[in-house]
């Protein structure tokens, strides 16, 4: 069964027509995105800024690019514009060239637009074999959408990426680089959407009731985990094992 699940699935990649990546390598200007499209931190951005800044010195501010470039994406309806990635490089002192180059090598940053919901589904094996591509295709009928495309009411983009490192919950999908939905069947995955049209929130994990990664027959060891904390004088053990193979060695005499 496994193989032949394979070798559909095989086929469907090799058969898909290529798809062009959801941004260009190079800045491509639009109206929402030119040089002189307004961007400043909000104060509350400043804070998180300045905190990330602190965690290097101030002659490797550098060092604060990628989590920086997040602080920017975020606050801009996770949309990074040319003009935030200026801002990014004056706060951190940096070539604005050397901005551009991580943020377009790093796939989790959005240089073009994306839908307030930007999902982000799982496309490797595991989740391929479980299920995402059916997934994938309920999200683009109910959102009318195709890959890396935004619906007409600006609520829902969608994206497949690589490994989003849950496989056990497989198939599963991230949003806005942030929270993740697993175990997931096209109607779950519909359901997600719908929950977002009508302004709630969904429950975040899976979505069949699981707890975390159990199996079907829950908890099979480690019914009690000590919350005892182990705190060992490793001092002392050294102390006795030097005293032990002194003791040792001496009987051998």
């Amino acid at each position: 069964m496994l193989s032949r699940l394979l070798r559909k699935n095989t086929m469907q990649m090799i058969k898909a027509p290529a798809r062009s990546m959801s941004a260009f390598v190079n800045h491509r200007d639009t109206p929402d995105n030119l040089e002189e499209t307004p961007f400043e931190f909000t104060e509350e951005s400043y804070v998180q800024v300045k905190s990330w800044m602190s965690n290097f010195p101030d002659n490797y501010k550098h060092s604060a690019c990628i989590p920086v470039l997040f602080v920017a994406q975020k606050q801009n309806n996770n949309f990074l514009t040319l003009s935030a990635m200026n801002k990014v490089a004056k706060v951190l002192e940096m070539e604005p060239m050397q901005v551009y180059e991580v943020a377009s090598f790093y796939t989790m940053f959005n240089r073009t637009r994306v839908g307030k919901y930007h999902i982000q589904f799982c496309g490797t094996t595991p989740c391929m074999i479980r299920g995402a591509n059916e997934c994938m295709d309920a999200i683009k009928e109910y959102a009318n959408i195709g890959m890396d495309e935004i619906s007409a009411d600006g609520l829902f983009s969608l994206s497949e990426v690589e490994c989003l490192g849950a496989c056990v919950n497989a198939p599963m999908l991230q949003v806005n680089n942030e929270w993740v939905y697993e175990d997931l069947t096209p109607e779950t995955t519909v359901e997600l959407l719908k929950t977002w049209k009508a302004g709630g929130e969904p429950h975040k994990g899976p979505q069949n009731g699981r707890i975390n990664s159990l199996g079907p027959e829950g908890r099979t060891s480690l019914h009690v985990i000590s919350e005892d904390l182990h705190d060992r004088d490793f001092a002392a053990v050294k102390e006795k094992y030097e005293a032990d193979k002194a003791a040792a060695a001496a009987a051998k005499k």
